[in-house]
Formats: structure tokens, C-alpha cells, sequence
């Protein structure tokens, strides 16, 4: 976890709010979420790149893969249950940011359910080699008619249609949203650590930095700052390049 604070007061302090312009707390909460999750989305392509490449480091704590692979597990969500209330096959998937296995509690075991395309259903379905069994199980995404937006993207058809329960899946959840809580004071917005509106950014202490220096780029556009701007890209990027060598 990062003090949504600490990097607050340090984004205020590098944009010397005094000479170059004033980040609001509404302003800061936007910013500070875009750059959480350029963040977050970053690890999945830094990890396939370093998974191609091979482990450059046999200390395990200076291992690329292994340092990834930490900050990733801290959001990764294991055996939650999928929603087959609707009968006959159908489950609604959990809000999730990528979906891992999904498998089907039967005597004790857990099978697991391959995912398909809608093409490759309709082939495994109708030969009597491939076609779905309860120890064997399939399933595709589709949109169900009548479904709001969320459970359009989130709704599955599983195969044998009489699994109807007892189905579960791992899956990486998105980061909270981080929100800087505060109190007005004689017009002056104050941290408030104590307000349900206060919630810290879920990524690993480690990116604090790079945190600061996200926002710090983004803000410079807000603010109309090209200096600002210009000072976080550029420390943002030599982080990064420090991080890869």
C-alpha cells in the first residue's frame, strides 16, 4: 500500500503550487487513479517480456519475474464463486481485470472448465470426441439479451449446460480507486486520514515514486505547466529505464 497522502503533499511540494498553479483534491484523485492503473497495467507487459527473455537473476530478490510476479499476486483473487443463479449453464463472473481458470467442484475434485470461442463451441459441442462432459467441461462469453452492461461483458454459457452450480474461478482484481479524503477548513481543503472517502492506493509501497512522478506529468497538463510536465515525464522514464537494465 502507498499513503495516498504522501504522495499527495509531494506532488504539491515538486509543482510548487505557490508559483506554477494549484492541483485541486478532485484534480489529484483523477490523475492519481490514470497513473495507478497505467501502472498496474504495466506489470502484465513487463512480465510477458521478462517471461520471454528468461529470469535474469538468479537472487530472488532482485529477480525481475519474482518482483513482478509480487506486486501482480497481491490482487489476484483465488476460488471465487461465479453467479449460475440464472439456471441452465449460464454464470455471471465477477468484476474482474483478467480472468484466470475457472473449474467445477464435483465429489470433491475440481475439473477444469476450458474456455472457447464461440467458433470452437459449436465444433467441440457437435463431435462426439470433444463434446463436453462434467469431468470435461467447456465455456464461451456471450451477451445475453436484456442484460445490463456489466453482465454483458461478464456473462458465460458452460457446457454440459447441467452444471447450474458449485462453479468457481481465480481472477486479478482492478485497484481500488484512490481517493485523497479531506475537510474544508476556513476554505482550505485538509487531510482527513479518518474520512470512509480516504483510500490509499493499492499498488506496491515500491511505486511510490513513480507514483509522484506520473501525476507530476499528468498535472503539467492540468496546471498548464510544460516544466511540471516535462520534469515528471522525464523521471518517470529514467525510472523505468533504471528498473530494465
Amino acid at each position: 500500500m502507498v499513503n495516498i497522502n504522501t504522495v499527495y503533499q509531494r506532488v504539491l511540494t515538486i509543482a510548487n503550487k505557490e508559483q506554477r498553479g494549484y492541483i485541486t483534491p478532485a484534480e489529484f484523485n483523477v490523475l492519481a487513479n490514470q497513473a495507478q492503473m497505467d501502472i498496474f497495467e504495466q506489470y502484465f507487459y513487463d512480465l510477458n517480456q521478462y517471461d520471454r527473455i528468461g529470469s535474469i537473476n538468479e537472487t530472488i530478490y532482485s529477480d525481475t519475474v519474482d518482483i513482478l510476479q509480487e506486486k501482480i499476486d497481491h490482487f489476484e483473487k483465488y476460488r471465487q464463486a461465479v453467479d449460475m443463479s440464472n439456471g441452465g449453464g449460464v454464470g455471471i463472473l465477477p468484476d474482474y481485470y483478467r480472468m484466470g481458470a475457472l473449474y467445477h467442484i464435483s465429489d470433491g475434485k475440481y475439473y477444469e472448465i476450458e474456455s472457447l470461442s464461440q467458433n470452437q463451441l459449436h465444433l467441440y459441442v457437435n463431435s462426439p470426441l470433444t463434446a463436453p462432459t462434467a469431468k470435461r467441461p467447456i465455456y464461451a462469453r456471450y451477451s445475453g439479451a436484456g442484460d445490463n452492461q456489466q453482465n454483458r461483458e461478464r456473462r458465460i454459457q458452460i457446457y454440459p449446460t447441467t452444471i447450474t452450480s458449485n462453479v468457481q474461478c481465480n481472477y486479478i482484481a482492478r485497484p481500488s480507486t484512490a481517493r485523497w479524503g479531506f475537510t474544508i477548513v476556513n476554505d482550505k481543503a485538509l487531510y482527513n486520514a479518518s474520512s470512509s472517502y480516504t483510500t490509499h492506493f493499492e499498488l506496491h509501497e515500491s511505486e511510490e515514486t513513480d507514483l509522484v512522478f506520473k501525476i507530476l506529468a499528468l498535472a503539467g497538463i492540468t496546471i498548464k505547466d510544460q516544466l511540471v510536465a516535462s520534469y515528471g515525464a522525464q523521471e518517470d522514464a529514467k525510472n523505468i529505464q533504471q528498473e530494465k537494465q
